[in-house]
């Protein structure tokens, strides 16, 4: 079952059980996802790593916006971001550690043949790649850094 057709599911599941805040951040999801999809071209369909990207760019902003409200005292608008945020990251696979992100990014380096910070930008690019929806690309951009330092 693609992503896709998951929050579909989920969107009808949030129907039934009269879960409002879930079907909220899904049925935004699902505009979002059919969007892009009409953006690709008429009838094309979403892979699941496209799909990824939106739900991660999603809870980022949600986050942002969280933090927005936060900083204005505006706590009702900031639970219901936070709400939205959480269903939506159960769509996203499981962050990596520390250990496991130094471990991806190690390996990406000797894959690429990097050496130097002058190679940062072809590491980052091909970790982001690899680790989408896994790890946040300020956090790849920190390790590669750190690690090439």
């Amino acid at each position: 079952m693609s992503l896709f057709e998951q929050v579909s599911q989920g969107i009808i599941e949030a129907m039934k059980a009269r879960d409002k805040e879930k079907l909220e951040a899904l049925r935004n999801l699902k505009k979002v996802m059919l969007e892009a999809r009409s953006d690709k071209g008429a009838g094309s369909e979403l892979t699941d790593e496209e799909s990824l990207k939106l739900i991660s760019k999603l809870v980022k902003q949600g986050r942002d916006s969280a933090e927005i409200f936060d900083t204005q005292n505006r706590k009702d608008l900031y639970e219901q971001e936070i709400a939205q945020v959480r269903v939506l990251e159960t769509y996203l696979p499981v962050k990596l550690t520390d250990e496991e992100l130094t471990a991806a990014v190690k390996a990406i380096i000797a894959k690429t043949g990097a050496t130097s910070l002058k190679d940062m930008g072809r590491v980052i690019g091909a970790a982001s790649k690899e680790l989408a929806g896994k790890a946040e690309g300020r956090d790849i951009a920190d390790k590669v850094k750190a690690l090439l330092a």
